[in-house]
C-alpha cells in the first residue's frame, strides 16, 4: 500500500484531465489524509468541468460562424492611457481550439495572462498585433489611430480573415465582413484571445518604457492616469511616450 505522503505526490503530479484516474485508484481508501487529497482531486475535475462548459459558451459566436474557414477575433488595449501606445491584437483559433481561461483580460490574473499568451501563441493559426505611437494618437486621435492599429494587426496576420469579430466597433476601411459585437472580450473565445494577446504585449512594452524612464513608474501604472503618474508628469514634465493631447491639462 502506498504511504499517504507518496500518494500525495502523485496527486500533485497528476494532470486536472487525469484527476479521474487519480480518484478511481484511491477513492475507497478509508485514511484520512487520503480522503482529503480525493475530495480536492474531486473540486478540481468539477472545477475543470465547469472551465470547458463556460469556454463552450464562449464559443457561440464561433459556432455560429462555423462555415467561415478563418474566423479573426479583433481587439485593443491602451485607448485610456496618458502615454503609450495604443495596441489591437488579431487572433484567429483552430476550429477544435483547447484553451482554457480565455476571458477579457481585465478579467484575467497576470500570471494566467502570461501563460494564455504562449498557449495562444503556439496553438493560433494566426496572431497579430498592430501598434499606433503616442504621436501618431496626437496626430489624428485615440479613435483613429485605434483604427489604424487594427488594420495593421489584421495585414499581419499572414492569411486572409473570412469574418472579423470585433469588440464593439466597425473598422473603416477594411474589406472583410465585421461583426462588432458588444462586450466581445467577455463573449467570443477569439475576441478574448486577441484582448490577452494585445495586453500581454502592451504591458511588456510599458515595462520596457519604464527601464528607459524610471521616474514616471511605467511598470505599475502602465500609463493609465494614476495619482501617482500625474504627480510624475508635473514634477518632471512629459517624456516621448506621453500623449500630449491627454496631459494637457497637468503640463
Amino acid at each position: 500500500m502506498k504511504s499517504i505522503s507518496e500518494i500525495s505526490g502523485l496527486y500533485k503530479n497528476t494532470p486536472a484531465e487525469e484527476l479521474g484516474l487519480f480518484i478511481g485508484e484511491f477513492g475507497s481508501d478509508e485514511r484520512g489524509g487520503v480522503k482529503k487529497l480525493v475530495a480536492s482531486a474531486k473540486r478540481k475535475l468539477d472545477e475543470l468541468e465547469a472551465e470547458k462548459k463556460r469556454i463552450y459558451a464562449l464559443s457561440e459566436f464561433e459556432r455560429k460562424y462555423s462555415d467561415c474557414r478563418f474566423i479573426c477575433g479583433i481587439d485593443e488595449v491602451g485607448r485610456g492611457p496618458l502615454a503609450g501606445p495604443v495596441v489591437a491584437g488579431a487572433v484567429i483559433l483552430p476550429k477544435d481550439c483547447d484553451i482554457l481561461y480565455i476571458n477579457d483580460s481585465k478579467q484575467v490574473p497576470e500570471k494566467i495572462r502570461e501563460r494564455l499568451y504562449d498557449e495562444i501563441k503556439d496553438k493560433a493559426v494566426a496572431v497579430s498585433v498592430g501598434h499606433a505611437s503616442s504621436q501618431r494618437i496626437d496626430e489624428i486621435n485615440i479613435l483613429q489611430a485605434t483604427y489604424e492599429a487594427m488594420r495593421e494587426a489584421i495585414t499581419g496576420l499572414g492569411v486572409t480573415p473570412d469574418i472579423l469579430l470585433n469588440d464593439a466597433v466597425t473598422i473603416p476601411g477594411v474589406d472583410i465582413r465585421q461583426v462588432p459585437i458588444i462586450k466581445g472580450d467577455a463573449k467570443s473565445i477569439s475576441i478574448g484571445a486577441a484582448s490577452i494577446f494585445a495586453k500581454v504585449t502592451r504591458d511588456r512594452e510599458m515595462e520596457e518604457y519604464d527601464r528607459l524612464y524610471p521616474e514616471y513608474g511605467f511598470a505599475k501604472h502602465v500609463g493609465y492616469g494614476t495619482k501617482m503618474h500625474i504627480d510624475a508628469i508635473k514634477k518632471y514634465g512629459p517624456c516621448p511616450i506621453h500623449r500630449r493631447t491627454f496631459i494637457k491639462n497637468f503640463i
